[in-house]
């Protein structure tokens, strides 16, 4: 069977699949919760509002139909703006089972070493700015055009 790897093909899986994740509510519903607060860069932008599923990250494994994150951007008027999805596994449980690291529909996850800003241990990762366009590209780490400036809660 023939994988397209340029990154259209995987913007159109993470749209697909997100669709119905431009409510928040129906994320919810099915298990994401937020996470992290608000997480912003400087001057490298932000990633936004992490709403993680937990079983999702913990099953070892990589869907680009099921990302373990949806990503959303905080309005001024108070709803949320769903901008991409964020591809997460444990290193430990990946590296366990697979003899490379693991990519995406031809696009590499970045592994994040602990310590980390997330406390969690040793992860792949991969962000996809499906539903915002990003300047500085669609798989990078940070959202040059997402603002955490409206964000007023804690998780």
């Amino acid at each position: 069977m023939h994988h397209e790897t340029q990154p259209g093909a995987l913007v159109r899986v993470v749209r697909d699949s997100t669709e119905r994740f431009r409510d928040v509510r129906m994320a919810e519903a099915e298990g994401y919760a937020l996470k992290f607060g608000c997480v912003s860069g400087g001057e490298y932008g932000a990633m936004g509002l992490h709403y993680v599923n937990f079983p999702l990250v913990l099953d070892g494994v990589l869907d680009p139909t099921r990302p373990e994150i949806v990503i959303y951007e905080p309005l001024p008027n108070g709803r949320l703006q769903l901008v991409g999805a964020d591809y997460l596994v444990l290193a430990s449980d990946w590296d366990s089972k697979n003899p490379s690291p693991p990519e995406l529909m031809g696009q590499l996850l970045h592994l994040f070493e602990s310590p980390n800003r997330f406390g969690l241990p040793n992860f792949y990762t991969l962000h996809v700015w499906a539903w915002k366009e990003n300047p500085t590209g669609t798989f990078t780490n940070w959202h040059a055009n997402v603002s955490c400036d409206a964000f007023g809660g804690e998780d």
